[in-house]
């Protein structure tokens, strides 16, 4: 179960990077959900 969420937090992560070119498209999705995650 651990292992998921660890999964899922760095996905978070990665999407959160301004660097990723898709992350602009999501916008504040990829920091609210790992707000949400802590």
């Amino acid at each position: 179960m651990s292992t998921i969420l660890l999964v899922i937090v760095i996905l978070l992560l990665v999407g959160a990077l301004p660097t990723w070119p898709y992350s602009s498209g999501w916008g504040y999705y990829p920091s609210s959900g790992l707000g949400l995650v802590l």
